[in-house]
């Protein structure tokens, strides 16, 4: 399988530049362990001997993490990171690491150190991000499963524009270590696969608590395992949000999230036409961002501005012009937020709406100037569409709905109760047998 996986990458790699280094020698002898070890006393786990690519953000010891950034092109860590150990222990192969835009910041994949991703779907057009590697060597079979991390969309983004399926998980479902802020709970780390059955299989061998993560949520990581139960559409009652609470929508993205949820109707599903409570996600988020990247990446800006690119610094600026009273306003509205949502979600099984504001867009461009002709005045501005999904805390999946006029995919984003993955999962499962899927 390994050696399957390594062909396929050979082939079409150099075209879509998802994995950015790869360490095939070391993944062949991982593999032929496993095999002796099969031999001898049977399956090393639920992954065993799948290959797996880690985001190149997350640490991986022995293995260049280069973080997209020119400060960090030589670094070799001597830890794993969490969900890298946890996907070893559960027999999975370490194959290589997956392209990053610098830091993780903005959701185009493209970086000094490696360049740009392509779109399996269209080699002209971004594969977003900022998991854009793991969703682009997905999309093109040269992985099976793929890790990723998601502070404002970056697991749910780049799946909507590769057509993979990407989930969000509840903060602390999967606890991120080695980690600065311990207590963070705004990003997350997740699971990204072709089809939900290998999300829910991943999600079971990376989810469960860990003693050094304080926000981990303490329940054991089996119930999420397939076999998936997906519930009868016709007891399903989702509400759909069109633009998620009015943000400016590309028509195609529009149209085709749209037919998708006129097909789930027509198989059954309850749909309201609804927006959920949102006033102020956006100054929450941006705030709490703007917050985070100071407190992680100030430090280098102090001592190496000029190595950052624009927006990273940008962004680092915004959290040294906060003030305390400005932190404390936004956390007190994102508690709000959270119960406003929680008693929202409370009528439905599920809230539906765009995963992505805009279809995948040339890989020249940094990030869209506008949407549907509405200005976007800063990088993050177009991905308000999952970023204000991220501060109710809430799970949310990117699930494969349709394509543009032009072939590209578009993905759908569903969204469930604090803490109810399991049943994101089961629901998904059954929106993935009406829409159709790989």
């Amino acid at each position: 399988m390994v050696e399957a996986h390594l062909r396929r990458i050979e082939e079409v790699n150099p075209t879509i530049n998802a994995i950015v280094t790869l360490v095939g020698e070391k993944a062949l002898a991982e593999a032929a362990a496993i095999d002796e070890h099969f031999a001898s006393t049977g399956p090393s786990g639920p992954l065993h001997g799948l290959p797996v690519a880690h985001k190149d953000l997350i640490p991986t010891a022995g293995i260049r993490t280069t973080q997209g950034s020119p400060l960090f092109a030589d670094d070799v860590p001597d830890v794993d990171g969490l969900v890298v150990t946890r996907a070893r222990a559960a027999g999975a192969i370490t194959i290589g690491k997956t392209n990053t835009p610098e830091f993780g910041a903005g959701s185009h994949t493209f970086n000094p150190v490696f360049g740009v991703t392509r779109n399996p779907a269209d080699p002209s057009v971004s594969a977003g991000g900022s998991s854009g590697g793991a969703a682009a060597a997905l999309a093109a079979g040269m992985v099976p499963l793929a890790d990723g991390s998601d502070l404002g969309g970056s697991l749910r983004n780049p799946a909507s524009f590769c057509g993979v399926v990407g989930l969000r998980p509840s903060p602390g479902r999967v606890p991120a270590w080695p980690t600065k802020l311990a207590w963070d709970s705004m990003g997350v780390e997740g699971p990204m696969a072709r089809t939900v059955d290998d999300v829910a299989l991943f999600l079971s061998a990376l989810a469960g608590p860990d003693a050094r993560v304080p926000v981990s949520i303490l329940q054991a990581p089996e119930p999420f395992a397939p076999p998936l139960r997906p519930p009868d559409p016709a007891t399903l009652r989702i509400a759909f949000s069109p633009t998620l609470s009015g943000l400016p929508v590309d028509s195609v993205v529009a149209s085709a999230t749209r037919a998708a949820v006129e097909r789930l109707a027509a198989a059954g599903v309850e749909v309201t036409e609804c927006d959920p409570p949102l006033s102020d996600a956006d100054r929450v988020f941006e705030v709490l961002r703007a917050w985070r990247m100071e407190a992680v990446l100030g430090p280098l800006y102090d001592r190496s501005k000029e190595s950052l690119k624009e927006t990273v610094q940008w962004n680092i600026e915004e959290g040294i012009l906060l003030n305390g009273s400005d932190v404390g306003r936004a956390e007190i509205d994102r508690s709000r937020l959270f119960a406003e949502m929680d008693a929202f979600l409370s009528g439905f099984d599920a809230l539906v709406t765009v995963v992505s504001q805009v279809p995948p867009f040339p890989v020249e461009v940094e990030y869209p100037l506008d949407v549907e002709g509405v200005p976007m005045m800063t990088y993050i501005e177009w991905m308000r569409s999952c970023s204000r999904i991220t501060v109710t805390s809430c799970p949310a999946i990117s699930l494969p709905a349709g394509r543009t006029p032009d072939g590209l995919p578009v993905g759908m984003q569903l969204v469930t109760r604090y803490m109810t993955e399991r049943r994101l999962l089961d629901i998904s499962s059954t929106f993935e047998e009406i829409l159709g899927t790989w």
